[in-house]
Formats: structure tokens, C-alpha cells, sequence
């Protein structure tokens, strides 16, 4: 058992991988017995994990699995790990957690067992732990890893590194951060080839390929990632795809709840459900009137795909109002909580800053009498005051 799983972690050991580490890898504490890695399809957790087992110097003392591997399947978790521990194993990855049948029991019993072995496992998005199945809460540190930023794509594509900025430097400095970084490059030059075809790390194997990865990314979501994970029936995934295509054509704030009942043929409260399941998993984005409760599934005020990329898949044109707002949201709610303004404005962040998004001649007309309120603007590479680069917000992480 441990022979041939060796054979296989030495092969997947030997591929070339990436030099960049994204930003997420110095976060991440790896003293910690257990950590988990979430994140949707192609955001490039498997990379950061080979990426840690090529820095460690003993080979023989660490096993790469993954969870769909037949002898995972027959064996389990636990008996593995038994068995690689009794060999002098010191760090055990597990990827693709979620296709093992009740993996948080067996990682409770793994860290309860074994004090010298490491386990770090990544899972998808879509993944929403049982911590009642086995108190991983006070056992597992968790991490996420969203899409790339615009920062990080910048970096990939010039030879200049970049610091990120907290919401607070940016919104109180932001002429000075964005003329420091125009030293460096034309961040307008790249922003539109990021926005279309830039948010996953695999666009470096090539722009030709990305759109075909990208659909069958998704297409694994939806038809295999979601059904495994929560009680979907298959002939329902048509009406989650339809759902996708019809956020992707509308306005945000377009959006009739009864329309789009009646058009994928699911019931109100079956719609609700849906929608936060493709939100769990990466696909879309809920935008409520409060940044934190039920309410916002039960009556959310706009509906966004979860990042500009996916536009590629469900629809040909989406308007400019819609990407423009897709970006924001996405590159803002890794470190924030965002809600849709009841005093005008399209986002209101952590509940205290409200944000209007539209293009380079947009004024704060329609804001002007909200305190702490800014003007997001696209096609514009220096801010003043409260006018603010769209562009910019891709420096957060």
C-alpha cells in the first residue's frame, strides 16, 4: 500500500512547478500540525502545496495522496497515515479531500493519533467543513486561497514585485500608491487581458488553452464537484447552468427572483438553496442588504459571478457596468464583507465605506450627501480625493 502511494507522490514530485508563490503561501503558519487549504477549482492550491514539499529536505518523510485514489478509497485516511508514520513519514498531503466519505472524522483521529506527522489537505470551495462530525474548529488551521489579484498577475507578467495595501492605505493615500506603482509599469496596459482572461494561474500554459480550461474547471463543479458534496439531483445541474447564464446577461440590480424562478424551474425557496451552494463553491457572488446573516440568501439584492473571468463561459457580452462591478466585488471580498447600500451607491464595505463603480467621466453625484463615500472609476490611472482607480483594488492581496 505505502510502496505504490510512494511510487505515485515521487512521480507527482518530479513535475516542474511554478516558481511564483502566490501570495497566501507566506501567510500560512506551517508549524501547525493540520492546515487545510480551500479554494475553488484552478486557484492554484495543489501548486502551493508541491511548492512546500520541494522545500522540505528529506523526500523519503513526505506523501503526496489524492483523494480519489483507488487504494485512498479502499484504505482510508487513517491507515495510511498509520502507515506512513510507522516508516518515519513527517508530512502527509492529502488532495482533494472532499471526495473522502467523512474525511473529518479520520482527520480528527489522524491528529488525535500522531503527534510527529503534518497533515495539510487541500478541498474545494464548495466544501463547507462539519466541525459537529469532529471538532476540526479547535484542530485545523484554515485558509483560502481566492483567484489571482491583479497585483499578483502583474507580477507574473513584468519583472517588478509589488506590495499589496490595506483598503484603509488605499483609500487614504491612493494618488500616491498609484503614482509609485506607474513608476514601475502601465497597469492599464495589462488590466483589460486580466479582467478577460487573467484571474487563474493556469493562463500562463497559454492563452489559447485558458478558455477550454476554464469551461472544464467549471464544468467539473457543477456536474461532479457540487453533486458529491450536497443531495443534488443531476437533472438539476441544467437549471444551475442556466442560472449562471442568466446572472451573467443581466444587470446586477436587474435581477426578478420570480423570473428567474420561473426560467430554471426551481421553486423560491429551492432557488435560494442553489444560490448559496454556487456561491460556497466559487461561481457566484450574493450581495445582500446586511454583509453578514441568513438574510442574504433570503433576499439577495444583486447577484454577480464570482469573478470576471467566468464571463467567458456563460455569456458573449456582458455590459461594462457589470464587469466593472464583478471586479470590485471580487477583488474586495477576500479581507471584506460587502452589502448593497440602502442610501445609494453600489457597495457598502465592512458597513462603514460606500462605493459608486462606473467609468472615468463617473461623479459623486448620486453619493455626494453619504459620508465616507468614493467614486470607483475604470479607464483611469491616477485618483484624487474621493475618485479612486478601479485598477487599484487588485492590490489588496
Amino acid at each position: 500500500m505505502i510502496t505504490t502511494l510512494l511510487k505515485f507522490s515521487n512521480q507527482i514530485k518530479t513535475q516542474t512547478i511554478p516558481s511564483y508563490k502566490r501570495f497566501l503561501y507566506t501567510h500560512i503558519d506551517f508549524k501547525e500540525r493540520l492546515i487545510g487549504l480551500m479554494g475553488a477549482r484552478g486557484t492554484g492550491k495543489t501548486t502551493l502545496l508541491l511548492q512546500y514539499l520541494k522545500e522540505q529536505t528529506n523526500t523519503k518523510e513526505t506523501l503526496y495522496i489524492i483523494g480519489d485514489h483507488p487504494i485512498v478509497a479502499n484504505q482510508g485516511i487513517f491507515a495510511i497515515a498509520d502507515a506512513f508514520q510507522k516508516i518515519g513519514g513527517k508530512v502527509l498531503i492529502i488532495d482533494e479531500i472532499h471526495k473522502v466519505k467523512d474525511f473529518e472524522i479520520a482527520l480528527k483521529l489522524v491528529y488525535d493519533s500522531f503527534f510527529e506527522l503534518q497533515v495539510i489537505f487541500t478541498g474545494s470551495s464548495a466544501v463547507a467543513l462539519d466541525h459537529a462530525k469532529a471538532d476540526l474548529s479547535r484542530r485545523a488551521m484554515m485558509y483560502t486561497l481566492p483567484v489571482l489579484s491583479f497585483r499578483e498577475y502583474l507580477e507574473l507578467e513584468t519583472p517588478d514585485i509589488f506590495p499589496s495595501y490595506t483598503l484603509k492605505e488605499i483609500l487614504e493615500n491612493h494618488t500616491q500608491i498609484a503614482i509609485d506603482i506607474l513608476q514601475k509599469t502601465k497597469p492599464l496596459a495589462y488590466f483589460d487581458t486580466y479582467v478577460n482572461e487573467g484571474a487563474y494561474p493556469f493562463y500562463k500554459d497559454g492563452k489559447g488553452s485558458y478558455i477550454p480550461k476554464l469551461l472544464t474547471a467549471t464544468m467539473q463543479v457543477l456536474s461532479t464537484d457540487l453533486p458529491s458534496i450536497y443531495a443534488i439531483e443531476h437533472d438539476k445541474i441544467n437549471a444551475l447552468k442556466k442560472m449562471l447564464i442568466m446572472i451573467c446577461q443581466s444587470e446586477p440590480f436587474d435581477i426578478n427572483i420570480s423570473k428567474l424562478c420561473g426560467a430554471v424551474e426551481l421553486n423560491q425557496k429551492t432557488l435560494y438553496k442553489y444560490m448559496g451552494i454556487l456561491q460556497s463553491a466559487g461561481l457566484i457572488r450574493i450581495l445582500g442588504a446586511k454583509s453578514s446573516g441568513i438574510s442574504i440568501i433570503s433576499k439577495p439584492e444583486k447577484l454577480y459571478l464570482n469573478n470576471t473571468n467566468l464571463f467567458n463561459i456563460f455569456c458573449d457580452t456582458p455590459k461594462n457596468g457589470t464587469i466593472r462591478e464583478t471586479f470590485f466585488a471580487s477583488a474586495l471580498s477576500y479581507t471584506h464583507t460587502l452589502s448593497y447600500p440602502k442610501n445609494g451607491g453600489d457597495f457598502m464595505v465592512d458597513n462603514t465605506y460606500t462605493f459608486e463603480v462606473g467609468g472615468r467621466n463617473k461623479t459623486k453625484k448620486q453619493i455626494k450627501e453619504i459620508e465616507k463615500s468614493f467614486v470607483v472609476s475604470d479607464d483611469m490611472e491616477i485618483g484624487t480625493d474621493n475618485k479612486i482607480p478601479l485598477w487599484l483594488f487588485g492590490f489588496l492581496y
